[in-house]
């Protein structure tokens, strides 16, 4: 029992470490999506993100999941990175164009290396 949760809690960490690697890609190759505070902004950024995510999808049901992403699921990745912003302002900055290229990188990075462990 006690390996299993450390594996868990090793997954989350990886999971988080990796959030955090995409976040500062993206703030690098996307217009109006800055990351401040470097690595440590960059985790408690996806840590506001991955949050809202879940409430999102809590919301509105797995049509809006990462592995099921159409239209409303970029949308709604959007419409989190935006918000995300009112959150932590003194760590990310995000225009709404901005939130919308980020959504649509982080898509594309995510079908290379998934944030999300399967």
């Amino acid at each position: 029992m006690g390996v299993i949760l450390e594996m868990q809690w090793l997954g989350l960490i990886i999971r988080f470490v990796v959030s955090a690697l995409v976040l500062v890609v993206v703030s690098w190759l996307s217009p109006g999506f800055v990351v401040h505070g470097g690595f440590v902004g960059a985790l408690i950024a996806a840590l506001v993100i991955a949050v809202l995510g879940y409430v999102a999808e809590a919301l509105l049901g797995e049509r809006i999941s990462p592995q099921s992403r159409g239209l409303v699921g970029f949308l709604t990745a959007a419409v989190v990175i935006y918000l995300a912003q009112f959150i932590i302002p003194s760590l990310l900055t995000v225009t709404l164009v901005g939130a919308l290229i980020s959504a649509f990188v982080i898509g594309l990075i995510d079908a290379f290396v998934p944030t999300v462990l399967r």
